[in-house]
């Protein structure tokens, strides 16, 4: 999977996250990194649509956490703008559904990373003229051999 993107539409975008639900499992932490509007719940919709999620997949950011059902793998999407730290995110409790699930984090860079061993960060911006860019950034050797399309 290439680890630079160009996405000039949302279906870009919503493309991508689809194509990384090809290659997550069961305990994946993806922190979605990147300004308002660059497209973080347009990448987790693909995601979420991918994995065969029935419900559609909204912004969490007034309930914070939303776990989607129904699947292929539980999605478990975060909005972390709001916390304060990762006392906030230990009271969240994610790491008792992290095993079984695949949770994306919104804003969650420096906050979350601890709830598992290895993430995927993906690194979302929005340009001037409003296509948007992503950079995938493995952190961890499983994440590599995956980007690199080794088998697992």
């Amino acid at each position: 999977m290439r680890r630079e993107h160009v996405l000039p539409t949302p279906a870009d975008t919503r493309a991508l996250g689809a194509a990384l639900a090809g290659v997550v499992s069961a305990g994946d932490l993806i922190v979605l990194v990147g300004p308002l509007g660059a497209g973080k719940t347009a990448l987790t919709q693909g995601l979420g649509e991918a994995l065969g999620v029935r419900e559609p997949v909204t912004s969490p950011t007034f309930v914070i956490a939303r776990v989607h059902r129904g699947g292929r793998l539980p999605l478990v999407h975060v909005d972390a703008y709001r916390l304060g730290g990762v006392a906030d995110v230990d009271d969240l409790d994610l790491d008792a559904s992290t095993d079984e699930s695949v949770t994306v984090v919104e804003w969650g860079q420096g906050l979350v990373e601890q709830l598992a061993d290895e993430h995927l960060e993906v690194r979302l911006d929005r340009r001037d003229d409003d296509v948007r860019t992503a950079v995938l950034v493995p952190h961890g050797p499983g994440w590599e051999q995956r980007l690199d399309g080794e088998p697992r």
